[in-house]
């Protein structure tokens, strides 16, 4: 099991893998090895997440996600394929654990009667020290 956060967790079965060739460094190497990877997950059909997870994780997939609903990441940042499989696998989990994240909802509260009081006392305050200031005085 790859291990997203505490409670959350997917099946290396539901990820699939295919090796390409790279277009990165690596010399005439690059020319033989198929050492990119292009890693495909499929959100839409996986046991393994939550529907509040499935569905921030496809926005935040964005261009990554095809129409079907299949995340496909493409690792080719390595010279060796199996550095650049775990980089692909790394880069889901990220997408996925900062999907998991749930947004602390904001409690609405109202200010006390002290907090109304000490505004208002500062408005007028404020406002004195700048009619001192004008010159003009008037009541």
């Amino acid at each position: 099991m790859i291990a997203i956060t505490d409670r959350l967790s997917i099946d290396p079965s539901e990820l699939e893998e295919t090796f390409i060739r790279s277009a990165g460094p690596g010399g005439q190497n690059v020319n033989k090895v198929s050492s990119a990877v292009q890693l495909r997950f499929d959100i839409r059909h996986s046991p393994s997440l939550p529907d509040y997870v499935r569905r921030k994780a496809e926005r935040l997939a964005g261009s990554r996600l095809t129409k079907d609903g299949v995340i496909v990441i493409q690792a080719a940042r390595f010279r060796t394929q199996e550095q650049n499989r775990a980089d692909a696998r790394e880069r889901l989990v990220e997408l996925l654990r900062e999907a998991s994240e749930r947004q602390a909802y904001r409690v609405k509260t109202k200010p006390s009667k002290a907090a109304k009081r000490r505004r208002v006392d500062a408005k007028t305050k404020r406002g004195a020290v700048k009619k001192l200031r004008s010159g003009k005085i008037s009541d």
